[in-house]
């Protein structure tokens, strides 16, 4: 038997790279996956590439109204059981260029968004549930012109231990992957991080969350997973 069969599972950012992957490796092992993507032309191309057991809907999760659409799709099949919240947005901007719509932009999705979309799947979401937060790249908050993404990151990790303690009455985990080596870069070991970043793939990524998904790892919750691949 699938380890996931059976699941009803929500993927945000699901049209793309880890949340594709990710989305496709849920429905291989028996979930029906919910995938939401802003843009309809590869919400499409997603679904037609995962090919069964998933259902696309459009929209933003920095939009409630959208958020509200996902959950009234899943609610047709039932209770969900696996979360995984992987929209993000990336901008770089130095300390002194960080405008206000650069601000509410990266955290509009980052931090707004991610809450929203925990917060109104928890009525559907069933006890003893996995919620698993793709977080922004470990070594981010000290490379340069990324101080919001350091900052959304922190917010990540400080709301999953707070979300495992809210929901430990319910069983539900909450637990990150984190997709990059955790070790900030020197200038000089730049080259060898990139060549190791290019080797941690989607899939890999997709790998771990699957894990996370299912029942194997029942007693694991409030936890950073870091994906890294190999050695430099």
């Amino acid at each position: 038997m699938r380890k996931l069969e059976g699941k009803i599972a929500v993927v945000t950012g699901g049209n793309s790279g880890i949340g594709l992957a990710t989305a496709q490796r849920f429905a291989e092992n028996g979930a029906h996956v919910f995938i939401l993507a802003r843009r309809s032309s590869e919400l499409e191309n997603a679904v037609k590439m995962i090919g069964k057991n998933v259902t696309g809907v459009e929209g933003d999760v920095a939009n409630l109204a959208d958020l509200g659409r996902l959950y009234d799709a899943a609610r047709q099949k039932g209770a969900i059981d696996i979360l995984f919240a992987n929209a993000a947005l990336g901008e770089f901007a130095p300390v002194g260029q960080v405008s206000e719509a650069h601000l509410d932009r990266v955290l509009g999705l980052n931090v707004k968004g991610l809450l929203f979309t925990v917060q109104k799947a928890l009525p559907l979401l069933r006890d003893g549930g996995s919620i698993i937060l793709n977080a922004l790249p470990a070594s981010a908050q000290d490379a340069p012109a990324l101080g919001m993404y350091g900052a959304v990151r922190a917010a990540m990790r400080s709301l999953a231990r707070s979300w495992t303690v809210d929901l430990d009455s319910r069983q539900i985990r909450v637990n990150v992957i984190s997709p990059l080596p955790s070790d900030a870069p020197r200038p000089r070991e730049r080259e060898k991080v990139r060549a190791k970043r290019a080797r941690t793939t989607p899939d890999e990524v997709a790998d771990i969350a699957s894990v996370l998904a299912s029942d194997e790892s029942s007693f694991i919750t409030g936890i950073e997973v870091l994906v890294a691949s190999g050695s430099a």
